[in-house]
């Protein structure tokens, strides 16, 4: 994984920071080829793999993976603890290789509800690699959006009952600095596989001024290839946040100059 041998012939500053992805498609994988949803589910796992060590070699901060949504829990009970079953699998096979590759692993969202044996391997496995340098993997797992800026606000509650903030003081970052992630760059690119084209309740306050990029092809079948247009796609952009494009022009060539 370390190797750096995925290339493109595209700048590096034209590359995204942070990726976000909602990995969509598993059953719809394995149902197509008449097997069992979780087939699907094993095999994106697979796909992971890949996608984790494309970006190390593209040299990306950041990569966020969409693994489990707070709605989940509404799939059918067996399917939910097959999901909890892949997930501690799939800690327990991959976090040493993770750790050797210098990647730093993070599991965000509500914790508590997962079984205590999986919260162990979770804490572990954050343990392991949070001293590591290389590309910062964030699971995002019973997690979601509205979740995530409810607990900022609590946050910032509790700070002014504590007196370390008050009303007149909050504003858009002080809501920010206490949400998941709060200390990464805001995705730069926002990947949705399986040919839904939504957010999906998926960091709605970080996701703003992300670039979208929606595909049909199922997670499974999303390859290097497949990754590649969408990070060509994103550098083929410009982004204005606001501005003008005139105004974007100029910037850059202040830069250059």
């Amino acid at each position: 994984m370390s190797m750096q041998t995925f290339k493109l012939d595209i700048p590096q500053e034209k590359l995204p920071r942070h990726v976000a992805i909602i990995m969509d498609g598993n059953g719809r994988w394995a149902e197509q080829r008449n097997l069992p949803r979780f087939a699907g589910h094993k095999a994106g796992v697979e796909t992971v793999r890949s996608v984790v060590q494309l970006s190390g070699e593209l040299g990306i901060e950041a990569l966020t993976l969409f693994a489990f949504s707070s709605e989940n829990w509404r799939r059918p009970k067996k399917e939910v603890g097959l999901l909890m079953e892949l997930f501690l699998t799939a800690l327990e096979r991959e976090v040493n290789k993770l750790h050797e590759s210098g990647v730093k692993l993070r599991v965000i969202g509500d914790l508590s509800e997962f079984p205590k044996k999986l919260q162990k391997r979770i804490q572990d496995s954050m343990s392991m690699t949070a001293g590591n340098n290389g590309l910062i993997l964030n699971i995002a797992a019973n997690y979601g959006g509205k979740w995530d800026i409810t607990q900022a606000v609590k946050k910032v509650v509790q700070q002014i009952q504590e007196g370390d903030l008050t009303v007149d003081q909050i504003d858009e970052q002080s809501i920010a600095d206490n949400l998941a992630l709060s200390d990464l760059s805001e995705p730069d690119l926002f990947i949705r596989t399986g040919g839904e084209q939504r957010i999906s309740n998926f960091l709605i306050w970080q996701l703003a001024y992300s670039e979208l990029y929606f595909t049909r092809v199922l997670w499974p079948d999303f390859d290097r290839e497949e990754f590649a247009t969408a990070v060509k796609s994103f550098a083929s952009r410009q982004r204005r946040f606001g501005h003008t494009g005139n105004q974007i022009l100029e910037m850059e060539q202040g830069k250059n100059a």
